[in-house]
């Protein structure tokens, strides 16, 4: 799925900026907001309520991020390797004990090779580059692909992190496409992780801001039994896809995870295809 139709347009705040939102309107085909620097309170979305358009890719010398418009738009959504919650994930998250290491089969010395084809705002790759994993980070979605890419160029410029940024390579594309091309060659993933955006209900709570703009710009992955099938088809070891918590399985015939890990508001199903030791 590429990005739902959006009145979207791209947006700068210094020069720096001017010149990757210029380039940016070449390769995303989008619009630029103005020829004019936004204001302080602009960026911040308290200025924006009488822009025409619903969403802003706001471009600046600490990078890239998306910003909802109107008087009650949330802040702005952006992927940060160095600061704020992943940054304290990365010092204080429990290490090779978080359930997402134990997912995909980190323990002793086994660091397995990772294809993140969910990437979205990296975060989860992040923590599995943090413990040693090697990864492949595919996203679909230009925008969303758009965020990553700034965020992982400003996390290899900054000297804590820039080593577990250099494990994470971004891929964009389709991710069924992209396993169909590694499966069954030298590139293929030891593990492949999925963490799919389902199909909105209204029992659904979407409480994070990420989430409420992912869904106005990416969709619902509405293939996500297609693209189990071709992690499956694709991964040496493992599939892992991660659910909320009380959701059901993703529907693949009799398709059943060999195990499960649950927590408070997550699980991750365990799809085994082997032993990794």
């Amino acid at each position: 799925m590429t990005d739902t139709a959006l009145n979207m347009a791209i947006a700068f705040t210094d020069p720096a900026g001017e010149i990757d939102a210029r380039a940016l309107t070449e390769r995303l085909g989008l619009p630029l907001y103005s020829d004019a620097v936004l204001t302080a309170d602009q960026v911040t979305g308290k200025g924006l309520q009488h822009i025409q358009c619903e969403q802003l890719l706001i471009c600046s010398a600490q990078g890239r991020r998306l910003q909802q418009t109107g008087r009650k738009a949330p802040g702005p959504v952006l992927a940060d390797f160095v600061t704020g919650a992943v940054a304290h994930r990365r010092k204080f998250g429990g290490g090779k004990g978080q359930m997402i290491a134990k997912a995909v089969g980190i323990k002793g010395s086994v660091r397995p090779t990772v294809a993140d084809v969910t990437a979205g705002l990296g975060r989860d790759s992040f923590v599995l580059a943090t413990l040693g994993c090697e990864m492949q980070m595919v996203e679909r979605s230009p925008i969303v692909h758009a965020l990553l890419e700034a965020g992982l160029e400003q996390a290899r410029q900054d000297p804590e992190v820039a080593d577990i940024a250099a494990r994470m390579q971004l891929h964009f594309g389709n991710s069924i496409d992209w396993l169909k091309q590694v499966a069954g060659t030298e590139q293929r993933p030891d593990v492949v992780y999925v963490d799919p955006m389902f199909p909105h209900t209204e029992k659904t709570a979407l409480v994070k801001k990420e989430m409420r703009v992912f869904r106005d710009v990416v969709g619902d992955d509405t293939d996500a039994s297609e693209l189990l099938q071709a992690a499956m088809a694709a991964a040496e070891y493992r599939v892992v896809v991660k659910r909320p918590r009380k959701a059901p399985c993703i529907d693949v015939g009799d398709l059943k995870p060999s195990y499960e890990l649950a927590g408070k508001s997550s699980r991750y199903d365990i799809y085994t295809l082997k032993s990794l030791g």
